[in-house]
């Protein structure tokens, strides 16, 4: 009794996707798609024209004009038909059907270009610019809409089923994109659009061809069997080989949105203070590392104390060795009435604090230079009592010397010795050549000073 219960509700499921008798005849299907194989004619400047139309619409950012570039696009025709030809090994189909692909893809991308060599806007969209970093969910749309693709062809009811395709696989606008990217000599945007060209078209037939070993296409008489087992090897290998780089791709696209989230959140929780607020964050990932921008408004902080305790929360949040760059300008007022000038405001204080920080770096430099020539004697001296056991005294100063005879000034490095006993030429010469290597100096000028007493200074004797 069990068993019939069980064996009912099978079969009540399997119901839904029996498919024997929705499909049309081998023979009606095969047709269908070699009719759309053919690129002569009207096809192929209906590309063309689909192609600006596409063109116009990621210049203008236009969702609606590109999905109706899609929707007139026959670029599905000879992509299902490779598929087609692979899967029942109908090599002259394969051919007419790559021959066909390349001369649209050249056609479309030829197009594009010269649209945009003459279009007056040349400014990359985000329409346009989402087409120029595949990954591996371009992989999975493509086979996905192929799969749906090959199914409604052999369907007796077609329904939306294609031109949602023709939408989803989005086959049009990386042509356009790689086109954008030749027109602008922009290398990068041209082999990610065309790379997501080749994912789509890849996967789609690759797609149609395991659609039509499932439905039991019958392969086409005479066949060479080691002929279409080399031919589905190259389908294999070919299918892997495009899905490698969008895999890598994914990962870093990944790593880059948990690093913007990870930030975002350090952000949200760290930088709260009661009169200074955050008006922007930006988390970027360079040549020279990862780095958070943080542009602070109202209150000015310390920024060397606020840079070290926020550096220190970093670990926390799995951020370590990125790098922080706080920006701070306007006034708790501007913040409280932002119709009151806020841009001008903003504007005006962060070029100030910019010119600000530009002066503190070169006096900080300056700082540095002269704290490290002043403990410069103080760091060879150990040295020198074993190099130069008559050396009593030592230090590293540098002169500015005006000569009255022409204009201009030279600094000169020199080392104040006072010596025990009175040092050879070769001495000299030696203890010279050990200062310049030692203390990194092009020259230094030795000269020779009597005994420095110790006296104390007005301050020591009133202690």
């Amino acid at each position: 009794m069990a068993s019939n219960i069980a064996l009912r509700i099978k079969d009540y499921f399997v119901s839904y996707f029996t498919l024997s008798d929705q499909l049309l005849p081998q023979q009606q299907a095969e047709q269908a798609i070699r009719g759309d194989v053919s690129f002569r004619g009207t096809n192929i400047v209906i590309l063309v024209l689909a192609i600006l139309i596409a063109s116009l619409g990621l210049n203008t950012n236009s969702t609606a004009v590109i999905i109706g570039a899609m929707l007139i696009s026959p670029l599905m025709g000879p992509i299902i038909g490779l598929g087609l030809g692979v899967g029942i090994h109908d090599f002259q189909l394969i051919k007419v059907c790559l021959r066909n692909l390349l001369m649209a893809s050249l056609f479309s991308v030829a197009a594009s270009t010269v649209y945009f060599l003459i279009s007056p806007v040349s400014e990359g969209h985000s329409e346009l610019l989402a087409r120029t970093s595949p990954t591996i969910y371009d992989v999975l749309i493509g086979f996905v809409g192929g799969g749906a693709g090959i199914l409604a062809i052999a369907s007796r009811s077609k329904g939306n089923v294609i031109p949602g395709v023709a939408i989803a696989t989005a086959l049009m606008p990386p042509l356009c994109t790689a086109g954008y990217g030749l027109a602008t000599g922009q290398l990068n945007y041209f082999i990610g659009a065309f790379y997501l060209f080749l994912i789509n078209s890849i996967y789609i037939a690759f797609a149609t061809f395991i659609g039509v070993k499932l439905l039991g296409y019958k392969s086409a008489d005479n066949v060479n069997t080691v002929r279409s087992r080399r031919v589905r090897r190259v389908v294999y290998v070919v299918a892997v080989l495009t899905m490698l780089p969008s895999i890598w791709l994914t990962i870093q696209m990944l790593r880059e949105n948990n690093f913007r989230m990870r930030a975002s959140e350090f952000v949200a929780h760290e930088c709260v203070w009661p009169n200074t607020q955050v008006v922007d964050e930006t988390a970027s990932t360079g040549t020279d590392g990862r780095t958070i921008t943080i542009t602070l408004i109202g209150k000015t902080l310390p920024a060397d104390s606020l840079r070290l305790a926020l550096t220190g929360r970093l670990k926390f949040y799995d951020l370590e060795g990125t790098s922080l760059r706080i920006v701070q300008g306007g006034t708790t007022e501007a913040v409280a009435n932002p119709s009151a000038g806020f841009n001008d405001v903003y504007q005006i204080a962060q070029s100030t604090i910019l010119d600000q920080q530009r002066q503190i770096d070169s006096l900080r430099a300056i700082v540095s230079a002269s704290r490290q020539t002043d403990d410069a004697g103080a760091a060879v001296a150990p040295e020198l009592k074993v190099i130069f056991p008559q050396v009593a005294d030592i230090a590293i100063v540098d002169g500015v010397f005006a000569s009255t005879a022409r204009t201009g000034a030279d600094t000169l490095h020199m080392a104040l010795v006072h010596f025990s006993s009175t040092p050879s030429e070769e001495t000299l010469l030696r203890l010279r050549q050990y200062l310049e290597a030692r203390l990194h100096l092009p020259e230094i000028n030795i000269i020779n000073t009597p005994e420095i007493k110790n006296e104390p200074t007005d301050r020591t004797r009133a202690d």
